[in-house]
């Protein structure tokens, strides 16, 4: 893992190259005001009058216009094993990344982002004008309003327990090219979910972003190897 090249003490708002609008922004600024940008990310940046603080990637995509405006303020990696979201997080260190311009555009580039949540080394959460998506570690526990959809897509096999859904998931074997749980509901305030591996995603609606925020960082991370203790009752 490389060393952090930018430390923050409060969250990091991550910026990648799809489209961004400014109450999106001005949402994870207002929780994240740290702001970084993946490579074109800087272009999006810029045009909402945002300047980042610094440039990630490996530059194929920020416009010479970019790259004048941010200076030296730009961190060229040139190593094509993994995409500029996951170069930024190698070496941002931060209490939790909001990742911006990341879901909405060429879904490619949506799907490496979801598939580089499973292994993020910080809690990140990827922001929408519709949901909020994060991978879930061993055990969450979520505040929500009452019938609040929550859906559950799994990138591995991975099983769970549930307490707050309408549809609990208590022994379902999940899998990406086998049962997955969209469009559930919760039918109480406190939802109690439970994971036997990492890999699960949970997506809120966008408005859940600070509840969402709030369980993850009371959470503790998944341990390979520990066994599942379900939900605390």
């Amino acid at each position: 893992m490389p060393e952090p090249v930018l430390t923050a003490t409060s969250g990091i708002t991550l910026l990648g190259g799809a489209d961004i609008s400014l109450p999106l922004l001005e949402l994870a600024l207002s929780v994240a005001p740290v702001v970084v940008a993946a490579d074109g990310g800087a272009d999006r940046a810029l045009a909402l009058g945002v300047r980042p603080e610094l440039v990630i990637g490996d530059l194929d995509s920020l416009s010479p216009a970019g790259r004048e405006a941010m200076g030296n303020a730009v961190l060229e990696v040139t190593e094509q094993d993994t995409t500029d979201f996951e170069k930024c997080l190698q070496r941002l260190a931060a209490p939790f990344v909001l990742g911006l311009g990341f879901l909405g555009g060429r879904l490619d580039h949506a799907l490496a982002a979801l598939t580089v949540l499973t292994r993020a080394p910080v809690p990140v959460l990827l922001i929408g004008e519709e949901d909020v998506v994060f991978c879930a570690p061993s055990t969450l526990t979520l505040r929500l309003p009452v019938g609040t959809r929550l859906s559950l897509y799994p990138l591995a096999p991975v099983r769970g327990r549930s307490e707050g859904l309408v549809w609990p998931i208590d022994g379902i074997d999940f899998a990406p090219a086998g049962r997955v749980g969209t469009s559930n509901r919760t039918d109480g305030e406190i939802v109690r979910l439970s994971f036997t591996g990492r890999g699960m995603l949970v997506l809120l609606p966008r408005q859940a972003l600070r509840a969402a925020l709030s369980a993850l960082l009371s959470a503790e991370p998944h341990v390979p190897g520990v066994p599942d203790k379900g939900p605390k009752r």
